[in-house]
């Protein structure tokens, strides 16, 4: 991952509605969540904003979505979180090894 990959996933995810979006997705699973469920869960609207969110956390390759009929359902991009993850712990405990292996989240499994 280049620096602007992670300021763009961190900036995206700087906002507290799309992180509660994106850990939302996360907990989903790899199928992800139709945007009604998602508004539900979230005790919001199915409205603008709530795309305008989901907008910006797949500009930055957090979220991925796909149509299912009528139904748009957005699921959590696991290797970019993963990447992001391992790029702001790549370099900890000060360059030393700190004995903590970063395990990727595999949505097939639990977390």
């Amino acid at each position: 991952m280049i620096i602007k990959e992670a300021v763009a996933a961190l900036g995206a995810l700087a906002q507290e509605t799309r992180l509660q979006i994106f850990r939302l997705l996360v907990q989903a699973g790899a199928e992800g969540l139709a945007v009604g469920v998602i508004a539900e869960r979230l005790g919001t609207e199915a409205n603008g904003r709530l795309s305008f969110h989901l907008k910006e956390l797949a500009i930055a390759g957090l979220v991925s979505a796909n149509q299912s009929g009528r139904f748009v359902y957005y699921s959590a991009n696991y290797p970019a979180m993963n990447e992001l993850l391992a790029y702001l712990t790549e370099h900890c405990c000060g360059g030393t090894p700190c004995g903590i292996d970063v395990v990727p989240c595999d949505p097939a499994k639990t977390c």
